[in-house]
Order: structure tokens, then C-alpha cells, then sequence
């Protein structure tokens, strides 16, 4: 490592907890959804999430000391806008835990259409599936999976 690289490390140790966040975050979401998942590059005001690759949803990544919610759930929705995608997740490390129990969080409005979004694709498959299809989908994400 450089040793300006390092300076900036040490620095601003909160950046590095983030990086790493991120970093954890995203190898997480390759392995067990996405294997093009990745970190994006940030874009200021116009920022798109700190991660791609979560299908349907801006991520905004915190690794904070004190959560503040309204605001990671805020950010979020606004980078949904700008990466044009139709959901908002804030995902909030939990202190030592292991990267799947984070919290994702949205607020209520974003979590309705989440649903509704799922309930309407749920009906699709069921009404135009074959049934054995349906049925395999059904085994596979249901009863608390």
C-alpha cells in the first residue's frame, strides 16, 4: 500500500469501517443473489447507492455508530431516483454480527409497493405458470425461507 493510501486510512478511520462494510456487504450479495453485484463509484449529488446489484433496489450502505434511520431510509429513496430503480434499501450493519444479519430498511410506503409488486408477480405466476412450476417456485421462497 502507498503510503499516502495508508495516511488516508488512518485518517479517517469512519471511511475505512464504511469501505469495508461495503466491501463485506458485497461479496455477501454476489454469493447469494447477484454475481455481477458491485460497489459503484460515488457521484456526489447524484449518487446511485453505494452497491448495484440488489435487483429492484438502490442500496445505501451505514456502518455508524449511532443510527439515524430517517435519514439512511431518505438517502436511499433519493438514489432509488437517481439509479432508476423502484425501490430504496438502507442496509445497516449490526455490531458484531455476522453480513446476513443487517437490517435492510424501508419506510412504509416503500415496503407497500415492495409487497404489492410481489403479491401481483406472485398472481402472474400462479394464473400462467404450469402448475409444477408454481408449485417448485412456491417450495423453494416460501414458509419462512
Amino acid at each position: 500500500m502507498h503510503s499516502r493510501s495508508w495516511r488516508r486510512q488512518l485518517a479517517n478511520p469512519s471511511k475505512a469501517k464504511g469501505t469495508a462494510w461495503e466491501t463485506a456487504w458485497t461479496a455477501y450479495l454476489r454469493e447469494i443473489h447477484n454475481p455481477s453485484a458491485h460497489r459503484n463509484v460515488q457521484m456526489g449529488a447524484k449518487d446511485i447507492g453505494d452497491v448495484s446489484g440488489f435487483y429492484l433496489h438502490a442500496a445505501e450502505l451505514k456502518a455508524e455508530k449511532t443510527i439515524r434511520l430517517p435519514e439512511y431510509i431518505a438517502q436511499a429513496n433519493r438514489e432509488a431516483i437517481h439509479a432508476d430503480q423502484p425501490f430504496g434499501v438502507a442496509v445497516v450493519k449490526r455490531v458484531r454480527a455476522h453480513v446476513s444479519a443487517a437490517y435492510h430498511v424501508r419506510d412504509a410506503a416503500t415496503d407497500v409497493r415492495l409487497v404489492n409488486r410481489l403479491r401481483d408477480a406472485e398472481g402472474l405466476l400462479q394464473r400462467h405458470a404450469p402448475a409444477d412450476v408454481w408449485k417448485a417456485h412456491y417450495e423453494k421462497h416460501g414458509k419462512g425461507r
